[in-house]
């Protein structure tokens, strides 16, 4: 659906977010690109706690609370709703939920959504872990970073796990879209909210927002990250069409990959890492472009 009338602030200040907080950059523009003519469903999480304490909310559309793992079958029975209503034209449905949200506890639902060719948007705001409950380690978690249940020390580098490419998981069930975005890019975020919300069918966006509380790196930095996160090739933007995702699209490409130490060491999550650790990761993220460039 393209957008109708004057852009709009459909998500309102004087949200409780903490100072830096990137998701909600993230969800203003997201909205401003949807209109007012959409729902949204969100999961319990970051979002639903700052932007719904009773009797307030910032959402300036319909939202449904969901609980922390059926966002995705919330928003797919709306859709299914307003399709038998005859109503689903020209309304946008969406889904909101973080990483833990979406890697881990709500992968099911939204695996079923995205196998059922629901038309909805999911939306995961990905910063790293479990950062409403109390910064718990996540699937989406780097390895090495320092969590509250991945703390590093004579017997741990911190996580011990790989983050799981859960954006390419999604476009394999070979949904009709899926992406990668950040704040830091924000024309990219935009245009690949656009580029979902027009397509019939279910779509994905991972969308890369760090946490000033649970990265432990200063509220002013966060859009900095988010770019050297893209700089250093830690994070990919691109885009899948037709679940081909031996074709992704990358949609920025640094003209030179800054050193990943470069974003490391801006957050104390990663303070314990020796020089080695760093290299490893180096390593991994140079072999990671090895294969998108072959």
């Amino acid at each position: 659906m393209s957008r109708q009338g004057e852009e709009r602030e459909l998500f309102a200040p004087g949200h409780r977010m903490c100072a830096g907080c990137a998701e909600g950059i993230a969800v203003r523009n997201i909205l401003k690109e949807a209109g007012p003519h959409t729902i949204a469903a969100i999961a319990t999480g970051c979002l639903e706690v700052v932007s719904t304490a009773y009797p307030q909310t910032a959402w300036e559309i319909p939202v449904i609370h969901a609980a922390f793992e059926n966002a995705a079958s919330v928003a797919a029975g709306v859709e299914v709703a307003l399709r038998e209503l005859g109503r689903k034209e020209g309304v946008n449905v969406m889904a909101f939920a973080g990483d833990g949200g979406t890697f881990d506890i709500g992968f099911q639902a939204l695996s079923g959504m995205l196998e059922r060719g629901h038309d909805v948007t999911y939306v995961c705001l990905d910063n790293e872990a479990y950062m409403n409950t109390g910064i718990q380690r996540c699937s989406s978690t780097p390895w090495g970073a320092s969590t509250t249940t991945s703390p590093p020390g004579s017997c741990s580098k911190g996580e011990s796990q790989p983050k799981k490419p859960l954006a390419a998981i999604c476009a394999a069930h070979d949904i009709p879209y899926a992406a990668t975005a950040t704040v830091a890019y924000i024309k990219d975020l935009r245009c690949k909210v656009r580029k979902a919300l027009d397509t019939e069918g279910p779509a994905f966006l991972h969308v890369f927002t760090p946490c000033p509380t649970g990265w432990r790196h200063g509220s002013d930095d966060s859009v900095e990250l988010s770019r050297l996160a893209v700089e250093t090739g830690v994070f990919v933007l691109w885009e899948a069409v037709d679940g081909d995702i031996c074709n992704l699209k990358v949609t920025y490409k640094p003209k030179k990959r800054k050193p990943v130490a470069e974003y490391l060491k801006k957050q104390r999550r990663f303070g314990h890492l020796t020089d080695e650790d760093i290299q490893r990761i180096q390593q991994e993220v140079d072999e990671k472009w090895e294969k998108l460039e072959d």
